[in-house]
């Protein structure tokens, strides 16, 4: 399936020269008067390697279509992830790099989609937000308003993500997994 290359986001396996190769990033760019793109980190499934690439909206990429099975995210041991698939109870085991920074978002129960090739698991989504209590918030500045700034947090999983001036210490908020931002405040 192709896709465009504003839409290529982390977590996705594309086909380029050939192999397989997992997005672990992305940020849109647009620099002064020149248009816009999105680069892109990118790391080879089966070497580790990895490469960085500019892609320009119009230009199409090769989107690989891969298995997707319900995991439920059981335990860490040491530097592993350990998921039970909900159909056959049977457990897998994957690095916690595989995941990145994304893998500070598991919590004990949470069901996920892993996705993959040939049944060796290559991908992992995770559900779009989350709820997380703010463990550590810088105090209001006087002066600052709630449309115009934006302060630092310290999620409970050692996440930091922007949230308004009204969020304080102690306070549960949702959060966007994939662009690891601030959606809203918990109800």
């Amino acid at each position: 399936m192709r896709v465009d290359g504003g839409q290529v986001r982390a977590g996705m396996v594309l086909d380029y020269e050939g192999k397989l190769w997992m997005v672990i990033g992305h940020e849109i760019r647009t620099p002064g008067n020149l248009r816009s793109f999105n680069q892109v980190e990118i790391r080879d499934i089966r070497t580790g390697t990895k490469k960085n690439l500019r892609l320009r909206p119009d230009e199409g990429m090769d989107r690989v279509s891969l298995d997707q099975r319900n995991f439920q995210y059981l335990y860490r041991e040491d530097d592993s992830l350990i998921f039970m698939d909900q159909e056959n109870y049977e457990q897998i085991t994957m690095e916690a790099d595989f995941l990145g920074e994304r893998a500070a978002f598991l919590q004990d129960g949470m069901v996920v989609i892993v996705e993959m090739h040939e049944s060796t698991p290559i991908g992992v989504k995770l559900p779009d937000t989350v709820i997380l209590e703010v463990v550590e918030a810088d105090p209001v500045i006087k002066g600052q308003t709630a449309s115009s700034s934006y302060k630092p947090a310290k999620m409970e999983n050692g996440i930091r993500v922007m949230v308004p001036p009204f969020i304080g210490t102690g306070d549960k908020i949702v959060v966007n997994t994939d662009e690891l931002t601030y959606v809203e405040r918990s109800k």
